[in-house]
């Protein structure tokens, strides 16, 4: 571990890059909806470092959920400026700021310069000896389960799909679309929404359709019922992990944990916390907020040796950045360098 954590850490330089910081907004197809609410575009926070002729970027997706706002994470990009033209490194990034979205943005640009500076690929600092197209869940918005079912039809040339679900109704919503796409793999998401009377019968009725995986179905926090009952089918983190430090009690209460950049602070950490929760048992889920294929790039190295991957986000917009990630047959490609990495 203590090699890998050197590998990654990074070095400064004695003069360092020149830090811009700016907000996007990329509208939704159709909307998205989650346990938590609807919403119709995906606002993004772009950091880019420049350095000579070289600019590497990174992209976050600020989340009210862990008290972040667009303005607020836009500001402490911008307050590291000052640190950045004085050599800042991932090491010290990880000490200036805490693991969330601003760190991301931040941590994912300086691999991006690195690579870029080097000449190497990102895969190749991060000491991942080649990439491949991986198979990336498809995520089916929280509707009725006539319209979740609707669109798993519509959605049946992705082999793994996900569902968003909210509690009351999820029986049918779970039945509803197995019935619909019955080759389909499934994995679900309830998003903290379930509640602990009912955790029972729905992880069963979940096992009963063939789902693989469900996700925090219980509010991080008060998730402890997990310990106390038999799994029928694995059950995932998401809310509950965020970095290293909040991994060590999960393996009594979760099969799997999801790990996002956005959580994590940036693909720095994130290659850490995969490598402690596979030390823990714990399998790998790789995720995304919904964004363009910038945030999705530097969690696609994440995603390399992942047990489940979802990187759909750029699926989920009316538009995606140009040149973006490449989608074909359930698979998402490696990105191009003018892309990332």
């Amino acid at each position: 571990m203590a090699g890998l954590e050197g590998e990654l850490n990074g070095v400064g330089s004695a003069a360092g890059p020149r830090l811009v910081v700016r907000v996007e907004r990329w509208p939704i197809k159709g909307g998205f909806t989650i346990s938590r609410g609807s919403k119709h575009e995906a606002q993004v926070v772009v950091a880019s470092l420049s350095e000579g002729r070289h600019t590497g970027r990174g992209e976050c997706v600020p989340y009210a959920r862990y008290g972040e706002s667009v303005e607020g994470v836009k500001a402490a990009i911008a307050a590291c400026a000052g640190a950045f033209a004085n050599g800042l490194s991932r090491t010290e990034l990880a000490a200036l700021l805490p693991a969330g979205a601003a760190r991301n943005a931040l941590d994912c640009a300086l691999w991006d310069l690195e690579a870029k500076q080097s000449g190497r690929s990102a895969a190749a600092l991060a000491r991942i000896s080649s990439v491949h197209p991986v198979p990336t869940a498809y995520t089916l918005s929280l509707g009725t389960p006539e319209a979740m079912a609707a669109k798993a039809r519509e959605a049946r040339a992705f082999p793994l799909l996900k569902l968003k679900l909210g509690g009351e109704g999820d029986e049918e919503r779970l039945a509803a679309v197995r019935e619909a796409v019955p080759q389909a793999r499934l994995i679900a998401d309830a998003n903290e929404a379930w509640q602990a009377d009912d955790l029972e019968s729905l992880l069963a009725a979940a096992a009963a359709v063939g789902v693989e995986l469900v996700e925090q179905p219980l509010p991080a926090g008060s998730d402890d019922l997990l310990e106390r009952i038999e799994r029928p089918i694995p059950v995932c983190a998401d809310e509950s992990i965020h970095d290293r430090a909040s991994l060590e009690t999960l393996p009594q209460r979760y099969d799997a944990v999801n790990i996002k950049l956005d959580k994590t602070g940036g693909l720095t950490e994130a290659l850490l916390v995969a490598a402690r929760a596979r030390a823990l048992g714990l399998k790998i889920m790789v995720g995304s907020m919904v964004a363009t294929s910038l945030a999705m790039a530097p969690a696609f190295l994440l995603a390399q040796d992942a047990d489940w991957v979802d990187l759909d986000g750029p699926l989920l917009l009316a538009r995606d950045r140009v040149p973006g990630l490449t989608y074909r047959a359930g698979l998402v490609f490696p990105p191009p360098p003018e892309l990332w990495g």
